[in-house]
């Protein structure tokens, strides 16, 4: 797996604190800026975290690039609404060799290992085989319509690779960029971070934050799962680790 913070909004935590200024005193945007140097917005912003005042964070927002991930990590990164998608298609990508993603459980154990790897084995060759099948139907199809020899060979391919990418696994491997704003990550962190979230999102959401501390640190300096700052929300579901839990992401650099 690999995270990558692609872009950011410059000074972050400067801009931040300029919109909290303008809820807070009589300013105008001419003198917004005025008085805010590095060490006023360490407290400023600091204040601002501790009373849990998010909405001035939105304004500013972070563009990861994520690759390496299954399309089960994917499938649960996107129910996060409040941010923009740009995915790797598998409809205009054809796989002729597809990466996959193979849980730490399974990994472990050889016996497992073997039967999982031959399952995307059979995968890619039934993918294969699908996609030849397929595309000698769609070419005729388009030949018998007056397409050019050149344009209904290509046709038919990315008619074929559409409907053959069903047979790919949940484990295939994909590439996402994503663009959040402050108070979205936090939200994400709050849940993700979880130690009962699924392990790869969890993982996903580490790196995440690393990246982030690095160009924000006063900003995310509290963010993680729920049970960071409070009792744990799960009830009987909790994971009952929450000294480990608030040391591992005290420590986090």
């Amino acid at each position: 797996m690999k995270v990558k913070l692609l872009e950011y909004t410059n000074n972050p935590e400067k801009v931040i604190s300029m919109a909290a200024k303008l809820c807070y005193s009589p300013v105008g945007i001419d003198e917004i800026e005025s008085g805010l140097t590095e060490d006023n917005v360490d407290k400023f912003l600091n204040r601002l975290m501790n009373l849990g005042h998010e909405s001035p964070i939105e304004h500013v927002c972070f563009t990861f690039g994520v690759e390496g991930i299954s399309r089960t990590c994917s499938h649960q990164l996107v129910r996060h609404r409040i941010a923009s998608y740009s995915q790797q298609s598998q409809r205009y990508v054809k796989l002729d060799q597809f990466e996959y993603i193979i849980p730490p459980y399974i990994e472990n154990n050889e016996e497992a290992k073997a039967l999982f790897i031959d399952a995307m084995k059979q995968d890619q060759k039934t993918y294969d085989e699908l996609v030849e099948i397929l595309s000698k139907q769609h070419l005729e199809m388009f030949l018998k319509e007056g397409k050019e020899e050149k344009e209904a060979s290509r046709l038919a391919s990315k008619k074929a690779i559409e409907d053959a990418r069903f047979v790919f696994p949940n484990a295939c491997e994909t590439k996402v960029v994503f663009t959040m704003n402050a108070r979205t990550l936090l939200h994400f962190f709050r849940h993700r971070c979880c130690n009962r979230a699924q392990w790869e999102i969890r993982k996903m959401s580490d790196l995440m934050l690393k990246e982030l501390k690095k160009v924000a640190p006063i900003l995310f300096k509290n963010a993680g799962p729920n049970c960071l700052n409070e009792a744990c929300p799960e009830g009987n579901m909790t994971c009952g680790k929450i000294k480990e839990i608030r040391e591992k992401y005290k420590n986090m650099n």
